[in-house]
């Protein structure tokens, strides 16, 4: 159940039963030869079908997130890690003022971890508020799947190759890594990377990524219970 199957009624009706609320973050970027928007397809579609076993609220996806060092291929939109702060920052305290207490951040890129930092200061400002946030491809469970296989998580290889992450034919014979030094310009990136993938297999059985798809969903359903919080409360917040 998403925001834009609803309107403001709706929501004011679901808040009398429910406070929980899934946010998505992610971002726009390359990704080879798979989707600009695979980090937001990934956790979107993680989401919905944590929303179909359990009716909590997915709001709309925040699209954008921090990919300075892949500014050198077209289709890349970054933000400055202090915009993207801000603008999360912000986007849950609107949802908290209007009455969501229990919130979950699926996040799909790595680069944003910035914000979860400023997150845990917009939690000492709102006692009332529970936050978790979840970096699907960092779970165990999401790493067991891939050592079964023998297989290596990497950015725009196998891991992200879920048929709605495909957007043309991925090539069949695997990437070797190239040597990258710890950090590097937009320049630089895609000189290394060429297209984009940073090594190994572009693609997995379906059913390894269905296994994997399944993984995620279970943390995710794990998530939403929130055990270990206390009763949401709203006494003690601060605007």
């Amino acid at each position: 159940m998403r925001f834009e199957e609803l309107n403001w009624m709706d929501v004011e009706a679901y808040l009398q039963q429910e406070d929980r609320l899934m946010l998505i973050t992610g971002a726009t970027e390359q990704h080879g030869y798979l989707s600009l928007l695979t980090d937001i397809k990934i956790p979107l579609a993680m989401a919905d079908a944590a929303s179909q076993k359990t009716g909590v609220l997915v709001a709309p996806p925040l699209n954008f997130g921090c990919s300075p060092y892949f500014l050198a291929y077209p289709g890349t939109l970054s933000l400055r890690a202090s915009t993207l702060m801000d603008v999360l920052e912000d986007l849950i305290r609107s949802a908290h003022q209007t009455g969501f207490r229990r919130m979950l951040v699926i996040n799909g890129h790595g680069s944003n971890l910035p914000a979860r930092v400023r997150l845990r200061e917009v939690a000492n400002t709102l006692p009332s508020l529970q936050l978790q946030w979840y970096d699907w491809w960092e779970s165990h469970a999401v790493e067991a799947v891939a050592q079964k296989h023998n297989l290596k998580p990497e950015h725009a290889n196998w891991l992200e190759a879920f048929a709605f992450t495909q957007v043309c034919e991925l090539p069949q014979e695997p990437k070797i890594p190239p040597y990258v030094p710890a950090i590097t310009n937009a320049a630089q990136t895609r000189q290394l990377y060429g297209d984009g993938s940073f090594g190994g297999p572009y693609q997995a059985d379906p059913a390894i990524m269905q296994d994997l798809f399944n993984a995620a969903l279970e943390d995710i359903l794990q998530l939403l219970q929130f055990e270990g919080f206390p009763p949401p409360s709203s006494s003690g917040d601060t605007p």
